[in-house]
């Protein structure tokens, strides 16, 4: 009986420390995501160690009496169960490492071969246990007897820890901070599970298995699913989910010049700027000859001044700027955003490498939540919202806060249990007719999930009638950081509406023709980097751009055609250049850029079908050739790449660049025809 206490003692410890855990228990999850589904891996292992302590127990029970022969089948099952629940949990611990890891590579294959093999060959053996006793056996008096396929199945499962706590301690040797802990505290419990697991080989009467798991989940629990699962305050969430993007952030004193730096990217920091200073307009300049590119530092050295800044900030929220920085010896992009604070006395700053995305794992918040100023920079973003939603990304359950000035302050509004069945009801009261199916597909869970998949947010346009006024609202959604809650903003764009129907109404018949190329009617370069430019500034705002592709084309000959028939004759070959573009883009404007250059703007559904055109333009192309009528065209495309692509001119260097290696081919050709 005294041999139950221990597993009984393990049993209502771990039931009480993973109590969530077991209350939110799921075999599966719809989930792709690598973080749920270690979570849910991981719960599998919690289950299976129960199982295995509830077997244990019986055990220490049972064999008690073990000489009472009407209790014998019961000793026999439990005893089987022991060793099926014992190869459960190291399946399960070994699935929870990989999902843990979202390793997808050789090594990751190998360990779930090796740990099902394995399972699949206990099975097997207490299965024939029963006929033929490999692993265990009882006497006559119904004593239990060990067999050599018992030590056997434990040194295998001793090697199966030992490698991998080799690999967790190689991958923590290789990682920093927080995540090292995790890595070597799952490493240490691969070694403690080895260690009971002799332990209960040289004495099989101790639950030397028992104490082993229990004290390796008490080390999960300690330093890798408590620090993993910790709870966050409502506005470090908001802030986390608004301000992720940026490498560091800067709250600055706008009249002292007295400032603290919040950073988190471990390259900026290795650049030792300080993270506080009292005249953060004198050290930035001091900075700027250190670290900024040589031909950058004239245009940086003049926007850190009190007086720009204020003036820049004159009638906007916020406004955005670019240069390149020196980091490692190699140069590279960063964005500044600079906005006022909510107190109107600070300025906050947020710079971002934007020539490589540093991904949401890698940005964590531990170091803002300290400070007071972490809130307050969360109301200055939340400032651009008049209602914020915190749902629950699990049960729907919500919190919504309403903005009560323009300096962002958060006031809790109301809470629901299901927010989107809340906002079903809603909609016909509220939405404008013409928009209540647009808003009800947005407001669906399944489409949010799916929206947020490859994209930091996701928005919409819509009315809503207060009365009879008929109002413009965007709402925009966000996932945060842990994808735990969505964060739904609403904002009022009435003023965002008039001015593009002002600007729409003052464009007349004089400024549209200014835009249009004379010899073929299509647009010309004016208009090219008129839209150009929209498309940048969408892009530098962080706004979110609609996908879009470019098409860059040269026609070949025309120097020929103008030498041998004439400018006329050139002329006429330049039209049917662009009526060819246009009958095959029919859906983009098509943009004379130089003498024989054009490009297309590829959107809506002829960015949808890009391929197939291609294609088509390419044919018709190839078919001119052969036929020796009509232009030659050599053409090249390239996409919009969001989070990669800064630059519009980097899309069109891209699609130059093929444009030359078909122009090449069509050369090829031409001379094969010849």
């Amino acid at each position: 009986m005294d041999y139950s206490i221990v597993s009984v003692l393990a049993l209502i410890l771990n039931l009480i420390i993973n109590h969530e855990a077991f209350r939110y228990f799921r075999v599966r999850s719809k989930d792709q995501n690598p973080e749920q589904q270690a979570v849910i891996r991981y719960n599998h292992f919690l289950m299976a160690a129960n199982c295995y302590f509830i077997a244990d127990i019986a055990w220490g029970i049972l064999y008690e009496y073990h000489s009472v022969n009407v209790l014998f089948p019961f000793l026999y099952s439990d005893c089987v169960l022991y060793f099926i629940f014992m190869f459960f949990t190291m399946l399960t611990w070994m699935r929870y490492i990989v999902a843990y890891l979202d390793k997808r590579g050789r090594r990751s294959k190998v360990l779930l071969s090796a740990v099902w093999t394995m399972f699949s060959l206990g099975l097997i053996y207490l299965m024939v246990n029963r006929f033929y006793p490999f692993i265990f056996s009882f006497n006559e008096e119904h004593e239990y007897i060990t067999e050599p396929g018992r030590h056997i199945a434990f040194v295998l499962q001793i090697a199966l820890y030992m490698v991998t706590m080799v690999y967790m301690l190689y991958i923590a040797r290789k990682s920093s901070g927080g995540e090292k802990v995790r890595y070597m505290a799952v490493g240490l419990t691969c070694f403690v599970m080895d260690l009971f697991l002799i332990l209960q080989i040289l004495d099989p009467g101790y639950p030397s298995y028992a104490t082993g798991l229990m004290i390796g989940i008490c080390v999960i629990h300690s330093f890798v699913e408590a620090d993993e699962k910790k709870e966050k305050e409502v506005y470090d969430h908001i802030a986390t989910g608004l301000a992720e993007d940026y490498e560091a952030m800067y709250y600055i004193d706008i009249e002292t010049g007295e400032y603290r730096e919040f950073s988190t990217s471990e390259e900026y920091e290795s650049m030792n700027v300080p993270v506080e200073g009292r005249d953060f307009y004198g050290e930035t300049l001091a900075n700027i000859e250190r670290y900024v590119h040589p031909d950058d530092r004239e245009f940086a050295g003049s926007l850190y001044n009190k007086e720009t800044m204020l003036e820049n900030l004159k009638d906007r929220r916020s406004y955005s700027y670019k240069y390149r920085i020196m980091v490692g010896g190699q140069p590279r992009y960063f964005r500044f955003t600079v906005m006022r604070a909510n107190d109107d006395r600070h300025f906050v700053l947020y710079e971002k490498d934007i020539d490589d995305e540093i991904t949401a794992e890698t940005i964590r918040m531990e170091k803002q939540k300290k400070h007071i100023t972490f809130s307050r920079i969360a109301e200055s973003l939340a400032s651009n919202y008049d209602v914020i939603y915190y749902v629950d990304a699990s049960d729907s359950s919500y919190i919504s806060y309403e903005c009560k000035n323009i300096y962002g302050k958060l006031d809790m509004k109301k809470s629901g249990d299901d927010f989107y069945a809340e906002s079903r009801k809603d909609i016909p009261q509220i939405v404008h007719k013409n928009d209540r199916d647009l808003v009800s597909g947005f407001i669906d869970r399944d489409h949010m999930i799916s929206a947020l998949k490859d994209r930091k947010r996701s928005s919409i346009d819509y009315r809503i009638m207060a009365g009879r006024t008929v109002h413009h609202v965007r709402m925009t959604v966000r996932k945060t950081s842990d994808s735990t809650h969505f964060i739904i903003g609403i904002e009022n764009i009435d003023a965002e509406v008039k001015r593009e129907k002002q600007h729409l109404k003052a464009l007349n018949t004089e400024k549209e023709l200014a835009r249009r190329d004379e010899l073929t009617g299509i647009k010309n370069k004016t208009a090219y980097n008129e839209m150009m430019n929209s498309v940048q500034e969408s892009i530098d705002g962080s706004m979110d751009s609609p996908p879009f592709a470019l098409v860059v084309c040269d026609a070949n000959n025309l120097k020929k055609i103008n030498d041998s028939e004439g400018h006329v004759a050139g002329d006429e070959y330049i039209k049917g250049s662009a009526m060819l573009l246009c009958e095959v883009f029919d859906h983009s404007p098509v943009f004379r850029v130089g003498g024989d250059e054009f490009v297309v703007f590829l959107r809506d559904s002829d960015y949808l079908n890009r391929i197939e055109l291609m294609k088509e333009l390419r044919g018709r192309i190839r078919e001119n050739i052969r036929s020796g009528s009509g232009p030659i065209l050599a053409s090249g495309m390239a996409e919009f790449a969001p989070g990669t692509d800064s630059l519009v001119s980097e899309i069109f260097d891209r699609a130059d660049k093929e444009m030359y290696e078909d122009k090449q081919d069509l050369k090829s050709a031409e001379s094969e025809k010849i």
